[in-house]
């Protein structure tokens, strides 16, 4: 069974309590430029995403009280909330892992609206750091 192949370091997300006010840091006084900003129903976060590079810093703002962002704001206060890299194939990657008993969240791929394929493994794995994998969808060409 092949090991993953991490391709980059597609986004590093913080979880924020009000999103406009931390867009007054990263656009502002750092200087970075706002993609766009989208709500995220199933999940119950509003995502400011900046682009740098070739990676992304998202800003996460929970909309619900119930939503697992929103607990993470809760109990631990804003920051750093995950680490999210990309491999070639996720389905591949989730099996090696669980070959060496690495503790997963998401044993299968789950689907965003956008197409990109996701799982996260749990921080008891990682020395703390909630990590999430991606596979982005193919481009049709």
């Amino acid at each position: 069974m092949p090991q993953p192949k991490v391709k980059n370091i597609h986004h590093v997300a913080i979880v924020v309590e009000d999103i406009e006010a931390a867009l007054t840091f990263w656009v502002e006084a750092l200087g970075l430029e706002l993609s766009h900003l989208e709500e995220i129903d199933s999940q119950e976060s509003r995502v400011a995403f900046l682009p740098v590079g070739d990676s992304e810093i998202e800003l996460v703002q929970p909309t619900g009280d119930d939503s697992g962002v929103a607990r993470y704001l809760k109990k631990r206060g804003g920051g750093m909330h995950h680490i999210c890299v990309e491999v070639e194939d996720l389905q591949a990657s989730l099996s090696y892992l669980k070959s060496k008993d690495v503790q997963l969240i998401h044993e299968e791929p789950q689907k965003r609206e956008d197409g990109k394929l996701f799982a996260f493994i749990h921080p008891d794995s990682t020395q703390g750091v909630l990590l999430e994998l991606y596979e982005l969808p193919r481009q049709v060409r």
